[in-house]
């Protein structure tokens, strides 16, 4: 693994200084795509459409912030002059881009600072700059709990719940993941939830050395969209370092700071029923098809589709005045008594996106009761929908 990013790395301090450097376009694009997408396209601030380039050592350090999140990301370069600027993010991102594959990509700025170039073969471009000084740096404050976790078991925790993240802003403190220590003796873990109220998702991983006593933060949506692509499809270890108001991911050369959302999450506890004794077990792929069929007709407004369940059979039907009716028989593992519950379609498709297994559990009680799935694949994972009155 690459040498780890450090605090320092996270919030560089020089001033503008005249740069030049050659970097491989293959290296440039990718750190590039992950800190461009955290710059907001209608920012009131100037310097906050740009991202930041310091060059020193044997790379070049690219950061962008929206000041509630900020990413750093190193990229392997020849320094010929070491220095900084800040350029705009996105037109510079669309330049790189739409440069040739294997581009050697020379970044330069003039002696006043007030200049960037950008030369790749037989293309040239100049960008205007904005001050450094201008940029803002995220103090990142006291991070006193820090452990480490692989990133697969990073991944699980952040991207199995995301579907599940409300986007209902008045109930601000649902827009994130809950991210907390649970349970007690050898069976602690380290816990994700998400809800918005129609749908929860739980992940849970063995509580990992030093992440005892940590607080329950909610860690915001953006934050973990943009951590998502910073991991996604690479090996290695993910250092997590948090407060009660910030938290810090450092994986490889690149480092997500970010603040965490000043809320109490609800007791998701409540609303995971206990009573649950009518076991469905279904071929998810099947499943994933038929409820994608029949979902067709049902209304654009409520989704909903409705499930007859009796001895080895499930029967999915759905209505709608404008598009009519449907129904499909599947052969499922049931041998309960018979039950009518519904359920929105597009709640059930987004939660079997991220069950692994081949199988997935349904364990339900009545038409009225939430229903609770699992996953054959990852036992860590549990997941609750509301029904429907269909």
């Amino acid at each position: 693994m690459s040498s780890q990013a450090t605090t320092a790395d996270a919030i560089p301090t020089s001033k503008n200084a005249p740069m030049q450097v050659v970097v491989e376009r293959v290296h440039l694009i990718k750190s590039l795509g992950h800190v461009q997408s955290v710059v907001e396209k209608r920012g009131t601030i100037a310097v906050l459409s740009n991202v930041k380039l310091e060059a020193k050592g044997d790379s070049v350090s690219l950061t962008a912030t929206d000041m509630d999140l900020a990413v750093v990301e190193k990229v392997q370069a020849t320094v010929s002059k070491a220095g900084a600027t800040t350029v705009p993010a996105h037109t510079f991102y669309d330049i790189v881009r739409k440069l040739p594959e294997g581009s050697q990509i020379e970044i330069s700025t003039s002696e006043d600072g007030s200049k960037v170039t950008i030369k790749a073969g037989q293309s040239r471009f100049s960008l205007a700059c904005l001050p450094v000084d201008d940029f803002p740096v995220m103090a990142e404050g006291d991070l006193k709990h820090n452990f480490t976790l692989k990133s697969a078991e990073c991944m699980s925790l952040i991207d199995k719940p995301s579907f599940a993240i409300s986007t209902e802003e008045t109930r601000y403190y649902l827009n994130g993941i809950y991210l907390h220590a649970a349970g007690s003796g050898k069976d602690k873990v380290l816990r994700a939830v998400a809800t918005d109220g129609h749908r929860l998702a739980r992940i849970e991983v063995t509580l990992p050395a030093g992440a005892d006593g940590m607080p329950g933060v909610i860690v915001p949506r953006k934050a973990i969209y943009e951590l998502k692509k910073l991991i996604e499809g690479s090996d290695g270890d993910v250092e997590i370092s948090l407060s009660d108001t910030k938290i810090r991911f450092v994986f490889g050369s690149a480092v997500l700071v970010s603040k965490l959302i000043d809320g109490n999450f609800p007791d998701y506890e409540r609303v995971i029923p206990s009573g649950n004794d009518k076991m469905m077990e279904v071929d998810c792929k099947q499943f994933v098809q038929s409820v994608d069929r029949v979902s067709v007709i049902s209304s654009e407004k409520s989704r909903s589709i409705k499930f007859k369940l009796s001895n080895g059979k499930l029967t999915m039907s759905a209505s709608s005045a404008e598009h009519g009716t449907a129904s499909e028989d599947l052969d499922v593992t049931y041998s309960s008594s018979a039950i009518e519950v519904g359920f929105n379609s597009r709640y059930l498709l987004d939660m079997m996106a991220h069950i692994e297994g081949e199988t997935a559990q349904f364990l339900l009680n009545d038409g009225a009761s939430p229903a609770i799935v699992r996953d054959s694949a990852d036992m860590g994972a549990l997941y609750v929908i509301m029904p429907m009155r269909v």
